[in-house]
């Protein structure tokens, strides 16, 4: 199956982000959410760091044109009928999830890949919403999705052999490097970074040392690029928590206990670089 068109769920950080680089990887991308003004926000952001890379010559105006063109924004689920593959990128909610699939299950024909961008939930269980759960299978991209190579490519229990390689070959066409990894909570990469950010949210919440003192000692003492605080910003506080909390419940393990300093937070409204205050504050 020759792949020219590729849905994108979610027009949130994650989803905006994998729709540019699907568009600059000359696929047809139609952007989907329920709200007008998230899919606004994501084209206007989309155009923007397009524009930057424009103005630092690492890109030909004519090439950003043809991007932003490549990109049809959508209301509808059911125009996935057009795609050849849709990766789903909404909220970290199970339920919702389950919708989303069951509505693309029905809407497109079993051919069509569709692959879901979690970052902890089983794809078996996302899987189980559909009639035809031998085309589901997780392609976990990283933050942000220009810069990172890294996907995870998880395949479900009912996943096929054809949808598996089809979507390692996707990944590259994208500029990634995919990586087969299995359907567990967390996978590897959440697995291992979550209780990192956890902990050092606990090192924060008993006074251990200062936001900027613990992400100091990771970047200069670890040789990490970002402070553990500083990168659960960037992801976002409420999708550090849900993360948390199905690594808990999935291995019903306390070393995955969220702490309670990050979910009064996400309580309060401080979800990191996203809502302009989290362990930082940001302009």
């Amino acid at each position: 199956m020759e792949l020219r068109c590729i849905m994108v769920v979610g027009a949130g950080q994650m989803g905006s982000g994998i729709a540019r680089v699907a568009a600059q990887s000359g696929f047809e991308v139609l952007l989907q959410d329920l709200r007008p003004d998230l899919i606004d926000g994501a084209l206007a952001e989309v155009a923007l760091k397009l524009e930057n890379s424009v103005a630092k010559k690492m890109m030909q105006p004519q090439d950003r044109s043809r991007i932003l063109h490549r990109i049809r924004p959508t209301l509808r689920l059911e125009e996935a009928e057009r795609a050849q593959c849709v990766i789903e990128a909404a909220t970290e909610d199970l339920a919702v999830k389950q919708e989303i699939f069951r509505t693309l299950d029905a809407a497109t024909e079993p051919k069509v890949i569709l692959a879901t961008n979690t970052s902890s939930l089983p794809v078996t269980e996302i899987a189980s919403a559909t009639r035809h759960p031998q085309r589901v299978i997780g392609m976990h991209f990283m933050n942000p999705v220009h810069r990172m190579p890294l996907v995870e490519v998880v395949r479900g229990l009912a996943t096929s052999d054809l949808c598996r390689r089809q979507t390692l070959e996707l990944a590259q066409s994208l500029g990634k490097t995919p990586v087969e990894v299995q359907d567990g909570p967390g996978f590897v990469s959440n697995r291992l970074l979550m209780p990192m950010i956890n902990e050092a949210v606990f090192c924060l919440q008993e006074a251990v040392a200062s936001a900027e003192a613990i992400d100091t000692v990771m970047r200069l003492g670890m040789n990490h690029p970002m402070g553990p605080l500083a990168l659960a910003d960037l992801i976002g506080l409420d999708t550090c928590l849900a993360i948390l909390e199905s690594l808990h419940a999935g291995f019903a393990d306390s070393k995955y206990r969220p702490c309670p300093l990050l979910r009064r937070m996400v309580m309060a409204g401080r979800l990191g670089k996203k809502s302009g205050r989290g362990f930082f504050e940001y302009p």
